[in-house]
């Protein structure tokens, strides 16, 4: 008897852990879920507001503007969510306006919980993400070219043109995640004598590749 509810207990185990390598986005119930904010301060946790109060404007973002500050390796990016677009809870996507200065990289990075299209708008971008065999799939890509980024591979850009490029991405979830492998690794609080270890630098060089 105890021998079978253990059994049980380890197929039960196992097929828990199996659904939750299946989970993604729920889908909706209802056509929509605005956000009512004014009853919770957690988007995810807001009771949707009464569908008679949803106006036009609640399904209208008008913040996709060109960047006016490119960080230090040349990006300037909007990541479009239900936190700031409420008209997208409970949809199951989201999306990113990125625009990449002349030589401007976007860090090999990687999103968790979602798969990403990215569409060119301008500019000529060195794009690509490498597969769970260190196989790299990377190309120079243009205007009205689009590449996929498969959900929870390390993937990146990089303006290889001469003049400023810009990048509409799409995520099949609401909250994609992003993880970015430069700071997560340097910039976590990773203990150094592992860090040495597994990238042969000395105490120095890991003080350099944190700046």
């Amino acid at each position: 008897m105890y021998t079978k509810i253990l059994v049980f207990l380890f197929i039960n185990f196992f097929y828990f852990f199996y659904l939750l390598a299946l989970a993604s986005d729920p889908d909706p119930i209802q056509d929509f879920c605005i956000p009512n904010t004014k009853k919770s301060k957690s988007i995810f946790l807001s009771p949707c507001k009464n569908s008679k109060l949803v106006t036009p404007d609640d399904f209208v973002f008008s913040r996709l503007k060109p960047p006016e500050n490119f960080t230090d390796t040349g990006l300037a990016a909007v990541s479009v969510n239900p936190s700031i677009f409420p008209g997208l809870n409970t949809l199951g996507m989201s999306f990113v306006h990125v625009d990449l200065n002349i030589s401007g990289i976007n860090p090999p990075h990687f999103h968790p919980r979602a798969t990403e299209i990215a569409y060119i708008l301008r500019g000529k971008v060195y794009s690509g993400f490498v597969d769970s065999s260190n196989r790299v799939f990377s190309k120079v890509i243009g205007p009205g070219d689009v590449m996929i980024f498969p959900k929870g591979l390390v993937h990146f850009m990089m303006n290889v043109g001469e003049t400023p490029a810009t990048i509409f991405g799409c995520f099949n979830s609401q909250n994609p995640g992003n993880v970015k492998i430069p700071s997560t690794i340097f910039g976590s609080g990773i203990n150094d004598e592992l860090l040495e270890k597994a990238f042969g630098l000395n105490i120095k060089q890991i003080v350099v590749m944190r700046r």
